[in-house]
């Protein structure tokens, strides 16, 4: 054990995984992440990652979470390393605004009706952080090594099989089987990634009525989704989706007609009715920390923090 701190191993190694491992360690605890799969493996990996609240709750935390998270990226953006940048883009509303999320971000302003696509009743003009998770990743990675922080390749069957004064479950859908959560359930996310011809806003038109639509450049290339299919496990790419979602993206933003297809993608997210980030008390303590839904990039910093702070 460390001075004043306990061994702690974090199950999962993805962006939750990580940036709890990393605070962890920040913290004082000599820290081990266990993952099946490297982070460029991980379901983080295709995450267009603005920051963006969606399909997470309750609102309260979420919120409180997510602000926190803003603040450290908003700091991280004048890291070149880091791979962060602040955007403007549009949120476009089809049915009643509900800006529950307002309070977390700056300068958020009214799109003008003359502005406004076909169909959409208002829009939001704000600045968010943009992660590119292929870069951010591997920083990421870094800095826990740099902390002290052991990475193992190990797949993990039972939480038995775990060393540590202290374990923190924070798998994604494989937590599900760890500690028998059967709320938890996969929330499938495809994408597609085109080369960008220069933009630097993003889009979101989550209501559009052919289906979900996201645009989001990031420093070469444009993530364009997507899909929400709960409880669908299939990680294939599917070719019709995929050609809906450019249909859908091209017609939002026509700048992007003739970008080349650069790569594709399909990540399950993990779906719970209310993110789960608590204390087990135990002979050994475990410390849930799951079930982001599509918020794990926006929500990672503020609900790492409170498990150091759980830990401590």
């Amino acid at each position: 054990m460390t001075r004043g701190g306990r061994t702690a191993t974090v199950v999962g190694g993805g962006v939750i995984g990580l940036t709890c491992a990393l605070e962890l360690a920040r913290a004082g605890h000599l820290v081990t992440v266990l993952s099946a799969d490297p982070a460029e493996r991980t379901t983080s990996a295709v995450a267009a990652a603005i920051w963006f609240p969606y399909a997470a709750a309750p609102p309260g935390p979420v919120l409180r979470w997510s602000a926190e998270s803003a603040e450290v990226f908003a700091d991280l953006a004048a890291n070149p390393d880091a791979g962060v940048s602040m955007r403007t883009g549009r949120l476009l509303e089809r049915t009643e605004s509900d800006r529950w999320w307002a309070s977390a971000v700056t300068g958020l302003a009214e799109v003008p009706a003359a502005e406004l696509p076909n169909g959409v009743t208002s829009a939001a003009r704000v600045t968010v952080p943009i992660i590119d998770m292929g870069v951010y990743l591997g920083w990421l990675t870094a800095q826990c090594v740099s902390a002290g922080v052991r990475l193992s390749r190990t797949e993990v069957a039972d939480l038995a099989e775990v060393d540590g004064d202290l374990v923190v479950v924070a798998a994604g859908l494989r937590s599900r089987a760890l500690v028998g959560d059967d709320t938890l359930a996969p929330l499938r996310g495809q994408v597609v990634r085109l080369a960008n011809p220069g933009l630097t806003d993003w889009v979101i038109d989550d209501d559009n009525p052919a289906g979900m639509t996201y645009v989001v450049p990031r420093f070469e290339d444009v993530v364009c989704g997507g899909t929400a299919d709960l409880g669908a496990f299939d990680t294939r790419v599917d070719p019709d989706v995929e050609h809906a979602i450019l249909a859908r993206a091209r017609a939002l933003v026509p700048a992007l007609r003739d970008a080349p297809i650069l790569s594709r993608a399909v990540g399950l997210r993990p779906s719970r009715p209310e993110v789960r980030l608590e204390w087990l008390p135990g002979e050994r303590p475990v410390i849930c920390c799951y079930g982001h839904g599509g918020a794990g990039v926006t929500m990672s910093w503020g609900c790492a923090r409170e498990v150091a702070r759980l830990a401590g």
